[in-house]
């Protein structure tokens, strides 16, 4: 194997560790309660890391074999996921970059405003005819039962730094000054037209706050934070990539030289 074949199999191995870092980032999203009822947002992370594992095993084998068609194939296929990497990055960070949280005084945790997503989120994700069976899905998740175990007092509860999906669907608005009894059972509410979902919420466990905007707004918040920590792991493969790609095209190119050159001395001599 020439030197240039082995800067490439070097390299692959790199870009083959860097698809087991976005598959891990894919299987961390998809174990996400959240992300388990939204099925459409579990599978884009992990298919491209998957796709980049196979094209990187195509590259490792070329150069390892010299076998200068599954090079070809390699180069071809990593500059389309590279692309298809960017294309996913731009686009969550389009639709991630609008933040419907706002702070509440006295509280570690927030509150989540549904108008303060982007619309491309709220139109596929609450106001689409699957938000009936993702409500569903929320509801028999352990998201608003693992509140009950975890805090106690009043104090507790205000001081936690609870997720958005938890503060949107377990407890009722804030503004609405229910008087709190345990996490999800809240009493009295001082000021119930200070937001529709104050006669929304309901201490029947099974309903809660499962049918108000701030439970779509926390949803879209649960979304909008694990997006954005996963992208950080793309945005390092994607820049790892193209220094891999390009320091292999010119490996490869190399090569190609070194081949030509051992013919010419073969047919010199």
């Amino acid at each position: 194997m020439g030197v240039s074949n082995k800067i490439t199999a070097v390299l692959n191995f790199v870009a083959l560790l860097s698809s087991i870092a976005i598959i891990g980032a894919g299987f961390w999203l998809s174990s996400k309660a959240d992300n388990q009822c939204t099925h459409f947002f579990r599978w884009p992370v992990l298919i491209v890391g998957i796709l980049l594992l196979v094209v990187s095993l195509c590259g490792f084998i070329g150069a390892f074999w010299n076998k200068k068609g599954f090079l070809v194939f390699y180069l071809f296929c990593m500059a389309l996921l590279i692309v298809l990497i960017l294309i996913l990055l731009v686009f969550a960070f389009v639709v991630t970059r609008p933040d419907g949280s706002y702070s509440v005084p006295g509280r570690g945790y927030k509150d989540y405003r549904l108008g303060g997503f982007s619309s491309w989120l709220r139109d596929h994700v609450t106001n689409s005819g699957n938000w009936g069976k993702i409500r569903r899905c929320i509801a028999e998740s352990d998201v608003c039962v693992k509140l009950d175990q975890e805090y106690v007092t009043a104090d507790q509860f205000f001081a936690a730094h609870i997720s958005p999906l938890q503060s949107g669907c377990c407890k009722p608005p804030t503004v609405c000054g229910y008087t709190y009894m345990n996490p999800t059972m809240w009493l009295n509410p001082v000021n119930p037209n200070a937001d529709q979902d104050c006669y929304l919420w309901n201490n029947d466990q099974t309903q809660l706050c499962y049918n108000c905007h701030s439970c779509k707004a926390g949803l879209l918040g649960n979304l909008r934070s694990e997006w954005r920590k996963a992208n950080v792991i793309l945005i390092v493969a994607v820049v790892i990539l193209i220094w891999v790609y390009l320091i292999a095209c010119c490996a490869l190119r190399n090569a190609q030289t070194e081949e030509l050159f051992r013919r010419y001395k073969q047919g010199w001599s």
